[in-house]
């Protein structure tokens, strides 16, 4: 399918989620988070379900690793993913 094809970035962002959720490896999720994104951006565009998906999921992530100004940079990008989300009250 290729590096950038919707189903190979889905299964990046899944693997990206075993590596936060399981083995703890907080360096790599957020490599392959941001790899996941950058290609839902390139493919299917910033509005695209599953590019928001990932953007909430790599929000996520920051908020998880208290890495604020990154969350922020995503919250900007993407306002929408904060809804019902509690890691987000602080900056909502």
């Amino acid at each position: 399918l290729g590096k950038t094809h919707p189903d190979t970035l889905s299964t990046v962002m899944k693997i990206a989620i075993v590596y936060k959720n399981r083995l703890k490896d907080y360096g790599k999720a957020e490599e392959l988070y941001q790899r996941a994104l950058e290609g839902y951006e390139a493919q299917l565009g910033k509005d695209h379900k599953d590019t928001k998906e990932c953007a909430r999921n790599l929000a996520i992530y920051f908020a998880d690793a208290g890495e604020k100004l990154k969350l922020r940079k995503i919250i900007d990008k993407y306002p929408h993913i904060i809804i019902e989300q509690p890691a987000f009250e602080d900056y909502l």
